[in-house]
């Protein structure tokens, strides 16, 4: 039976749809550098009501700038990281970093320009946006994979792929209020396994019919159910309840590996077919090769 190769060098590059720990540990940095901006500004708002009325405008000013800033720069280290983790995946439709780092650099003039002159102001403010620039780097400005890939089938798994990533967040949400670490682990192993269905038809376009009702209802009914036992288990902490959802989820992570599994095979029995057809037609116009092709079908 074919099976999908996952060694170093294959075209996964040995990490098999999931960001390495290099990948994760430089996102969660820049997450922590993002969040971070919204304590810069503080002094602002503080040092603003000791000062004159127009003082006292300019820097509640900054302060507002400077927080937009802040705000645009955290979702465009979000969307990077949410670019980055897919195989195929359009850029960001609004560069949030490229606009935070100008938002960035206006609000520092603003404050430079409250407490000195614009010389000192446009100081501040080319030092913002390059120090920024420097820490958080531009948006993602080119789509990602889809080379050869029919735009329609890209737009219809993109819309169900972000549909099915917000149930995934809005299970992580829901349980966290059980207040059971295993359980929170066994939920995030069961995300793992519908992601690697997700990266599997983003891959594949055309295996978003067969997947469907995998990303649609399935998952809609294993959000539903992680809700209510959340809030079941909180309260009363059933240990029948805990069992039986860990039983759902063992059941509906089964199905889902299967599904993934058939969905990579159909991928591979179609490239067979392809590659066989391509030779009939090499032999038939008295082509043939001179050297190892590919392996024998």
């Amino acid at each position: 039976m074919a099976k999908r190769f996952k060694g170093e060098f294959s075209p996964n590059g040995g990490i098999e749809r999931r960001n390495s720990p290099v990948q994760v540990s430089a996102s969660r940095r820049a997450m922590w550098r993002a969040n971070v901006l919204f304590f810069v500004p503080l002094p602002l708002a503080f040092r603003a009501f000791f000062k004159d009325p127009e003082g006292l405008a300019l820097n509640l000013l900054a302060f507002g700038v400077l927080i937009l800033a802040a705000w645009l720069t955290r979702d465009g280290v979000r969307a990077q990281v949410a670019y980055e983790e897919r195989r195929v995946a359009r850029r960001p439709a609004i560069p949030r970093k490229i606009f935070g780092s100008v938002l960035t650099g206006i609000g520092l003039f603003i404050a430079g320009y409250a407490s000195g002159g614009v010389f000192s102001a446009l100081i501040f403010g080319l030092l913002g946006v390059v120090l920024h620039g420097l820490a958080f780097g531009p948006d993602p400005m080119t789509d990602k994979g889809m080379e050869g890939i029919d735009g329609f089938q890209t737009e219809r798994v993109a819309r169900v792929v972000d549909k099915a990533e917000k149930r995934l967040a809005e299970m992580s949400d829901a349980i966290l209020r059980a207040g059971d670490r295993k359980i929170e682990d066994r939920v995030a192993q069961f995300q793992t396994t519908v992601r690697d269905m997700l990266r599997t038809v983003e891959e594949d376009p055309r295996d978003l019919t067969a997947a469907r009702k995998y990303l649609s209802v399935y998952l809609q009914g294993a959000r539903d159910a992680t809700v209510k036992f959340a809030d079941l288990y909180s309260r009363t902490r059933d240990p029948k309840a805990r069992e039986d959802y860990a039983a759902l989820l063992e059941d509906l992570e089964t199905n889902f590996a299967a599904k993934t599994e058939k969905l990579m095979l159909d991928d591979r029995s179609d490239l067979d077919v392809e590659i066989e057809v391509l030779r009939e037609r090499l032999q038939r116009e008295g082509i043939r090769p001179t050297g190892p092709v590919g392996p024998k079908v």
